[in-house]
């Protein structure tokens, strides 16, 4: 009787930290997986690559294709119509770009909602350059909107300033679309006052 308590005591011991170690997870092995077809599909995922399972028929191994080269994806022809060189040069050369949106009360209204979510931590809600940002000291104030360095700047700067970010401001080329960039730069142009330089020809 005392041997078979022993044995069945050893059993469950045995069952016990067979359980333990086949739950635990590191490095490459994730532990004790239930039912995983349910979450690791047998086909190609997307935008998922793997290492010791490559793709044998895109090239690289790459489950997802890149785009044919010289083509623009449905809905991104903006981005190519504006697509400049992150340099002087191109600073220079978004001058001639001009603003395609009509001033509407809608238009600008909804630049300064995607304003007021993107460009008061460093410019402030007035554009005065005193946002929470450099209140706080972490960035030095920009120019303020009322200032003449600012309503002598081409809609076609503002424009690429903030698309591809200029000095110390950042780029909000992925964040914004170039549409609502250009509805940014009205209500920036509604704070500032109308633009005091030479008229541009359209690009």
């Amino acid at each position: 009787m005392a041997n078979s308590r022993l044995i069945l005591s050893a059993f469950v011991l045995m069952g016990a930290a067979s359980l333990l170690s086949s739950c635990s997870a590191g490095g490459e092995n994730p532990g004790y997986e239930f039912a995983p077809n349910m979450y690791h599909g047998f086909g190609y995922e997307p935008l998922a690559q793997l290492a010791d399972e490559p793709n044998k028929i895109n090239p690289h191994g790459m489950n997802m294709r890149e785009p044919v080269k010289g083509t623009v994806a449905r809905g991104q022809a903006d981005f190519a119509k504006y697509a400049l060189p992150v340099s002087n040069e191109g600073y220079e050369a978004s001058a001639a770009f001009r603003n395609p949106l009509p001033a509407s009360a809608a238009n600008i209204a909804e630049g300064q909602t995607l304003y007021n979510i993107n460009c008061t931590p460093c410019h402030g809600d007035k554009g005065l350059g005193d946002g929470t940002i450099v209140a706080a000291g972490k960035f030095p104030p920009p120019p303020s909107y009322d200032s003449d360095r600012i309503k002598t700047t081409p809609d076609g700067k503002m424009f690429y300033s903030i698309r591809y970010g200029k000095n110390l401001m950042g780029a909000y080329g992925t964040t914004l679309t170039p549409e609502q960039i250009w509805k940014v730069v009205h209500y920036i142009r509604t704070v500032s006052g109308p633009y005091k330089g030479t008229a541009t020809a359209s690009k």
